[in-house]
């Protein structure tokens, strides 16, 4: 059998994207599992992602992730939708087989494993979520999905907000319903799982906090922050401070990584390696 020396490409596309980490998470992966895989961090303008998915086929790419602001216009490219994908209205990665891309969202996925690897189950618990843009339609349908009774939905824009309260009744078994966040936002009291699903906190904005009441936070919530850079939010500082159990980021960011590189190779991540190269990005 003659040599390969091609190698299988993978990556992302974004903008801004220079501050994502995936792609040294992703190698270190391939690295361990001694696969000969690629992953490329690609600056692609909004106007320019059909070219973009144009040249997954051309390249021969294996897949792609996608990032902002690319998970909802990059679906008129692909061929095929997972269930959830079609439910959810945007995807994050696509695998590229035989030409026909194939598209499926990994990061509501990759947040119901952060809780269920800290023994959290959303069966039957009322989850208020911050936010209605891709992150929290994400999190939201797959915690409805998989069994939470209700989900309050915290946002600024009515319209947005509504959209996905009416997908959450319309698609999934959950009740749903919209809080308007109008200057500083009260938690219900019957919220058994916080969710800041804005970027509110990001890197180089780590000086801030979603404006919410953290008075309202009460000893026994489950918090969590889907900021991953830092993972140690001043939103996650403040709620532990109230007493609650706080889950960071880097677990979602690390399971959906893990989801990823299982679609691409068909093989199970090493999530240890994965984890810990992580860690080491951010110093924690």
């Amino acid at each position: 059998m003659s040599k390969n020396y091609r190698s299988e490409l993978v990556g992302a596309f974004g903008c801004p994207i220079d501050e994502n980490p995936t792609g040294v998470m992703e190698e270190a992966a391939f690295a361990a599992a001694g696969l000969d895989y690629r992953y490329l961090t690609i600056k692609v303008n909004r106007e320019d992602i059909e070219t973009a998915m144009k040249a997954v086929r051309a390249l021969h790419m294996r897949g792609i992730n996608l990032t902002i602001p690319h998970k909802v216009n990059a679906i008129p490219f692909v061929d095929e939708l997972s269930p959830e994908a079609q439910i959810i209205g945007a995807i994050n990665i696509v695998v590229n087989n035989d030409g026909v891309l194939w598209g499926d969202n990994t990061d509501g996925k990759g947040f119901l494993k952060s809780l269920t690897d800290k023994g959290i189950a959303v069966e039957g618990k009322t989850i208020t979520v911050l936010g209605a843009g891709g992150a929290s339609r994400a999190i939201s349908v797959v915690c409805a999905l998989q069994g939470a009774s209700r989900l309050h939905i915290i946002n600024g824009s009515v319209e947005r907000g509504r959209e996905l309260v009416t997908l959450l009744t319309e698609k999934t078994p959950a009740e749903a319903d919209l809080i308007r966040w109008e200057n500083t936002a009260a938690i219900p009291h019957d919220t058994d799982i916080l969710v800041n699903a804005t970027s509110v906190g990001l890197y180089p904005n780590v000086d801030q906090k979603p404006d919410i009441d953290y008075d309202t936070i009460k000893s026994g919530m489950v918090v969590c922050d889907v900021i991953f850079n830092d993972p140690n939010s001043l939103f996650l500082q403040e709620s532990e401070k109230r007493g609650a159990m706080t889950i960071n980021g880097l677990g979602m960011l690390v399971n959906q990584g893990a989801l990823n590189f299982k679609l691409w190779t068909g093989q199970d991540a090493p999530v240890d390696v994965m984890t810990e190269v992580l860690r080491r990005e951010f110093g924690v």
